[in-house]
């Protein structure tokens, strides 16, 4: 078995708006959007490779190799006999968080509306494989009522999801566990330049059985890698996945009027046409707030800063939906769900009715955000700098989240 080759990754295109989305949006006296700043955050590396497994080459990281280090989307690892592929430049990538629109708001309009209206919306939402292919034995599912939803946002440069996915990349991973009693929600992202164990992947399979990246295994292997990553990085049992295209991020904020977000810091975007984000709270629309989720060169911590504002995007986006009677108003529902779908792909056994019944009673302030257990960046053997997890924390964690404690872990997690 020969070991791919890696080819170098290039930063980012820029994208230049249209007119209407050039402007800085106006400071508002709104509340801002917050996360819960108390909890160290920071994974956990994977059960050792299967027998009979070879090691392949691991994919590159920042400085442009594999998939991709502060800054830089993923690099598509080398095709058979070590030639390269026709690099896709990464895309925005940063908007699995407006999958939990789908998931926490749909629920007070679905429940006035009714079973066919719920069928209705259901059929407009492609779905995929995101199992069947997955091999060996999988962490065990628990019986008690609660729901882990594996969130990937898309580097796909088309604005409409495609089912056989191709050209989609992952940045963007998160982990929502729905607590047993449906009252509460943890999304919990997973930086994707976390370094673990990745599994070999079986459409691919002189890819994988190697440590690198997480971002990797979708490149590597689609959905099911992803989840067998996830799987096997957290020993948590997933329910159910979601995949959401960048489009969607755009579509989902103006849908809404556009959203209210606090900028911490004064920053000038490093894609055209190059905004400048002042400190203090603004009223952004789609363009402008994907813009400001994008950035991640002017943080000294760079992909941690913007999972951060990525937290801080879909509660700005939930509070907005909750306040403007979308949930509530069958035709505002109706468009906005019609939109969604469009961007939008969900596994096989994801039903839109029981989900929104699960998720009735749940708004943003029943949702804590918080980011998988790290212990800062190193530069790996091959000279790649990528985030180290924090693996004894990361296993309380995810230990937490299999019992469904996941709230009391984070009040013996509090930083001083």
């Amino acid at each position: 078995m020969s070991s791919p080759s890696t080819g170098r990754a290039r930063p980012p295109t820029s994208t230049s708006a249209g007119p209407a989305d050039d402007d800085l949006g106006t400071p508002r006296v709104a509340g801002r959007a917050t996360v819960d700043a108390g909890v160290d955050t920071g994974g956990l590396y994977g059960r050792p490779a299967r027998g009979g497994r070879a090691p392949v080459a691991s994919p590159g990281g920042p400085g442009g190799r594999g998939p991709g280090g502060p800054g830089q989307g993923p690099g598509g690892p080398g095709g058979p006999g070590g030639h390269p592929r026709r690099r896709i430049r990464p895309r925005w990538g940063r908007i699995a968080l407006v999958v939990g629109v789908v998931l926490a708001l749909v629920a007070g309009g679905i429940a006035l509306s009714g079973y066919l209206f719920v069928k209705h919306i259901d059929a407009k939402f492609q779905h995929i494989d995101a199992f069947s292919t997955i091999p060996g034995q999988r962490p065990a599912k628990t019986n008690d009522g609660s729901q882990n939803i594996l969130l990937l946002g898309s580097d796909s440069r088309d604005t409409a999801a495609s089912a056989d996915l191709s050209g989609w990349r992952t940045d963007t991973i998160m982990l929502m566990h729905v607590t047993a009693d449906h009252k509460h929600a943890y999304v919990i992202s997973i930086p994707r330049d976390s370094w673990l164990h990745i599994p070999q992947s079986m459409s691919q399979p002189n890819h994988g059985n190697t440590n690198a990246k997480i971002n990797a295994a979708f490149s590597w292997g689609g959905v099911p890698l992803t989840v067998e990553t996830v799987e096997q990085f957290t020993n948590v049992y997933i329910d159910h996945v979601v995949l959401i295209n960048f489009g969607g991020f755009k579509e989902v904020t103006n849908a809404l009027g556009g959203v209210d977000m606090y900028v911490d810091k004064t920053i000038t975007s490093i894609h055209k046409p190059h905004r400048v984000f002042t400190k203090g709270t603004h009223h952004f629309n789609g363009a402008q707030a994907l813009d400001y989720v994008r950035q991640r060169e002017q943080f000294g911590n760079g992909d941690l800063t913007r999972v951060k504002h990525q937290q801080e995007f879909l509660k700005a986006i939930m509070d907005k939906a909750t306040s403007t009677g979308t949930l509530t108003s069958i035709g505002k529902l109706n468009s906005f769900l019609g939109a969604l779908s469009k961007a939008v792909l969900v596994d096989k056994g994801f039903d839109l009715g029981s989900m929104a019944w699960q998720l009735h009673s749940l708004r943003s302030s029943d949702m804590t955000f918080l980011t998988s257990p790290t212990s800062g960046f190193a530069t790996e053997a091959d000279g790649e700098s990528a985030v180290v997890v924090d693996k004894a924390k990361a296993a309380t964690l995810y230990a937490a989240v299999r019992n469904d404690t996941v709230g009391d872990w984070i009040k013996g997690n509090k930083t001083s």
